[in-house]
């Protein structure tokens, strides 16, 4: 299965063989326990452990994550459950931990709770590679490329060849590019992470997360963070996670080609600035994108005038819904300034690109920053 095309492996993916009268995704399983006699070594003991349906969804996220690899992953409730079960299961007090400052802005949070366990956290920007100034001595990097919600994207494999000289890991926030877009373990992470919540299931409707590494010593860390705290996602949430999986490669495939398109018309737009996508050319980060990744997201971020100006282009989109998140069929965008705690402009606006015509979603960006601006 290495060799097929992205579409391909996302309709096919984690399916088990067919059987006679047997539906082809079975159904989700609800279950506390199972039927257990004797010693608890099937595969299926207690339900805060395993499941059949965590089962099938975890091994399609691993075919995607790796073609053709044999890799560990494991689903959680959520993406900071995910990101949480690895920052959490691999350091310890008096180790260092490496992230960046300029990413998810639950990190922060993230980052105090370390300090509260006795691990030392350094900080540095995505561009430029500058977290690589801040390895020495580390336990663990975190790396989130492209960043969220600037944009930037940094080297994966000069941070990895450094960080791996060093003893040190590496793990990577993928959840903006998803698989489709850029495989974090092919550039030699040790794990993948990525908050399902967003383009991997793609409705707006799932919270979900998931980590995936090849080595089976840090993913039974992992495994065991998400036992010992409990962050399972519901049978119902990853059944209907592996269903969206069909159709990952269609939905990504058109958000990103929609989403360049959405980035060139933006060029020719005099209120807007600031203008960040990673498949432009003109931005600073394509020379590094165009090497490590295959498709460049679905986000567009810009800048307008002010808070004012900003408001009343989100209130005069039509097509477009007024919400957080990203990487969804249904456009979305935000002031993301409205939340604190990154460091961006009042006016700057996070743009999530759906699956609409792209003459409707462009026709109507249009007419939102006349509105807004006349």
């Amino acid at each position: 299965m290495s060799s097929i095309g992205d579409g391909t492996r996302a309709v096919r993916a984690g399916l088990p063989e067919p059987q006679q009268y047997e539906p082809t995704l079975p159904g989700p399983v609800f279950a506390a326990h199972f039927h257990l006699s004797g010693e608890p070594v099937g595969p299926y003991t207690y339900g805060r452990e395993t499941n059949p349906t965590w089962t099938h969804l975890e091994k399609a996220i691993g075919e995607l994550e790796a073609p053709g690899e044999e890799v560990v992953t494991t689903v959680f409730a959520s993406g900071m459950a995910a990101i949480s079960a690895v920052l959490f299961s691999q350091t310890r007090a008096g180790d260092i931990v490496v992230l960046p400052n300029d990413g998810y802005q639950a990190l922060p949070l993230v980052r105090e709770q370390l300090e509260a366990y006795g691990v030392e956290v350094r900080t540095a920007p995505t561009g430029g590679d500058a977290q690589l100034a801040a390895l020495e001595g580390a336990k663990l990097l975190w790396i989130e490329t492209p960043s969220n919600p600037g944009l930037d994207v940094c080297d994966v494999r000069k941070l990895v060849e450094a960080a791996h000289a060093g003893g040190t890991l590496v793990a990577v926030d993928n959840t903006l590019a998803t698989p489709i877009g850029q495989r974090p373990l092919e550039l030699g992470a040790d794990f993948a992470v990525a908050s399902d919540t967003k383009g991997m299931t793609g409705h707006g409707d799932i919270l979900l997360g998931h980590v995936t590494c090849r080595d089976a010593g840090l993913a039974a860390g992992v495994r065991r963070w998400r036992k010992v705290v409990g962050a399972i996602p519901g049978p119902m949430e990853a059944w209907l996670a592996h269903r969206s999986l069909a159709t990952l490669q269609l939905r990504i495939e058109r958000q990103c080609s929609t989403a360049l398109t959405l980035a060139e018309a933006l060029t020719k737009r005099a209120e807007v600035t600031g203008l960040r996508y990673p498949g432009l050319p003109s931005d600073p980060s394509y020379p590094v994108a165009v090497r490590q990744m295959r498709r460049f997201g679905s986000v567009v971020s810009f800048e307008l005038a002010d808070r004012e100006t900003a408001e009343r282009f989100l209130e005069a989109l039509r097509l477009v819904d007024d919400a957080t998140s990203f990487g969804g069929l249904r456009s979305t965008a935000e002031r993301r300034g409205r939340w604190g705690g990154d460091a961006v402009s009042e006016g700057f606006v996070r743009f999530s690109v759906g699956a609409e015509d792209p003459e409707d979603l462009l026709a109507d960006v249009a007419q939102a920053l006349d509105a807004a601006t006349r």
